[in-house]
């Protein structure tokens, strides 16, 4: 584990507690004793240095001793930490939507906005993708990741609210693409970034059947750059990690780029 990601601050003793799911993973499965050291990703952002301080089997918590003025600000990249990232996934099988969640968050995606497609499995509209399982890989993944990020999900909407969702929230300096299996209006992805400072950029992903041709006329309409690799053909959850790589490094590469010239 990487950092602790904790829902509470320290109590006014810098004493904070842990108990339940968190607890046991603590004990059962990184074995934390007494002296032991943990960085816990506090609710404000900052990574704070604690010390296990008491282990109370009985009562099952795990009670952590803030170390003397130790926080420090979120410890990315500033590169990486300015640029902020949607995902926007068309809604795939249970498994492959968990692998994504948490492959997203390992990225350091802001925001996943589950979408209702063509292609999305039945009875996705009655997933609760704000479920406490969900809740808990984000957590895990946060947390063995180091991610600052602190990454949400939304419940799932339609093509055309997810669109004017992006709009309601993207301002100035935004850049939206969509992966797409076909390769006519396509444009190369570091091609579509070019000459932009870009500080919030959405990728959309399909599911298992990819997006219909009449979903990307709607996208296009929205402001969604289509965008082709030239790869083997991905699973959805290989084409979200991919895809999500490759627009980050797009971005930032042309970033440090332009600082250099």
């Amino acid at each position: 584990m990487r950092q602790y990601v904790s829902e509470r601050a320290p109590d006014k003793n810098g004493l904070l507690t842990v108990s339940g799911k968190d607890y046991r993973y603590m004990k059962q499965v990184l074995r934390l004793t007494a002296g032991d050291m943990v960085q816990v990703r506090l609710p404000d952002g900052r990574l704070q240095n604690t010390t296990v301080c008491k282990v109370n089997e009985s009562e099952r918590t795990i009670i952590l001793q803030v170390c003397a003025e130790t926080g420090v600000a979120v410890n990315q990249p500033q590169n990486v930490a300015a640029l902020d990232i949607w995902l926007f996934q068309f809604v795939a099988r249970g498994a492959k939507m968990d692998t994504i969640v948490r492959q997203a968050t390992e990225c350091g995606v802001s925001t996943i906005v589950p979408v209702l497609g063509a292609f999305s499995q039945a009875g996705g509209s009655e997933k609760n993708f704000r479920s406490e399982r969900l809740l808990r890989i984000v957590k895990e993944a946060r947390q063995q990741s180091g991610s600052a990020v602190d990454t949400r999900i939304l419940d799932a909407l339609t093509l055309e609210q997810a669109v004017a969702l992006w709009h309601e929230h993207c301002g100035e300096n935004a850049f939206a693409a969509v992966l797409y299996e076909r390769t006519e209006e396509t444009v190369p992805l570091h091609k579509a970034v070019a000459g932009k400072e870009i500080q919030r950029a959405a990728l959309a992903v399909g599911a298992e059947g990819g997006i219909s041709p009449e979903e990307i006329v709607l996208l296009r309409q929205g402001g969604f750059v289509p965008v082709h690799f030239k790869t083997n053909i991905l699973r959805c959850e290989t084409a979200a990690l991919y895809g999500i790589a490759a627009l980050q490094n797009a971005i930032t590469e042309h970033e440090i780029w332009q600082c250099k010239e």
